[in-house]
């Protein structure tokens, strides 16, 4: 038998070196409020929020030790106002768009390296 979910991908996290300033650049280039949790675990987390945290598929931020630069999985996210907007944010608040954007069926995206060299990739659905 093959296993065929709805939703393959269930959680995603992200290692940072300084959490509070991987919140301010991920809130400012996503235009979104990451929820501080101190008391979920050993370490603090900052969850992206979703509009059913029941059903939602998200993630968070975790103080831990990145990849080297570029060379861990690549996390994308949805660009909340358009793939070019969020290039300009993302590289303003610290970030460096590596790839120009890539079209596919499902949308368009380009690959970046936040502040602490994770691979995340700007998502953005066809036609929005």
């Amino acid at each position: 038998m093959t296993f065929t979910p709805d939703h393959f991908t269930v959680w995603m996290e992200i290692p940072v070196v300084d959490l509070e300033k991987a919140i301010a650049f991920y809130n400012d280039v996503f235009q979104t409020e990451l929820k501080l949790i101190t008391d979920m675990g050993p370490n603090p987390i900052a969850m992206f929020m979703t509009k059913d945290e029941k059903t939602g598929t998200a993630g968070h931020l975790y103080p831990g030790k990145p990849a080297e630069k570029g060379s861990g999985p690549t996390i994308h996210l949805l660009c909340p106002d358009g793939l070019e907007a969020t290039m300009e944010r993302f590289v303003k608040a610290g970030g460096e768009v590596v790839s120009d954007p890539i079209g596919i069926p499902a949308g368009r995206f380009a690959y970046g390296i936040d502040p602490d060299g994770n691979s995340i990739g700007l998502f953005e659905f066809q036609g929005g």
